[in-house]
């Protein structure tokens, strides 16, 4: 993201109906970063927690996770869409995820390719 108030270069804002309050927990300050001004630029609140038992859930409309660190059970039943994203080597924890009923679960190459579009598909499906 550039200087302050600029839009980062290719994202575009998210449409009104769909800017939402993203809770993303990661321990991966440097991916964590790139989330919170990647979803920022698109006109969400974001906030970054380092594990979900310090998550910020009560107001939150969508949660992004490292499934790396996070058991994907535990990230079901919170009442908000999970967008949920792992190593691209590590398929026990893309078939754990899906085994879990995460809403969706991502390689990191792909988050970091077109995290604002996988947050507005799955915001989209909000009640």
């Amino acid at each position: 993201m550039g200087p302050a108030g600029e839009r980062a270069r290719g994202v575009s804002p998210a449409p009104l109906d769909l800017v939402a309050r993203v809770v993303a927990v990661t321990a991966d300050l440097l991916l964590g970063s790139k989330v919170e001004a990647t979803l920022s630029a698109a006109g969400h609140e974001v906030a970054l927690t380092p594990a979900l038992a310090e998550a910020p859930l009560d107001e939150a409309d969508l949660l992004v996770a490292d499934l790396d660190t996070e058991n994907p059970e535990a990230l079901l039943g919170l009442g908000i869409p999970v967008l949920g994203y792992y190593s691209h080597v590590n398929a026990e924890t893309k078939q754990a995820a899906e085994a879990a009923g995460i809403d969706l679960a991502v390689p990191r190459s792909r988050l970091a390719r077109e995290l604002p579009q996988l947050a507005e598909r799955l915001l989209a499906q909000r009640p």
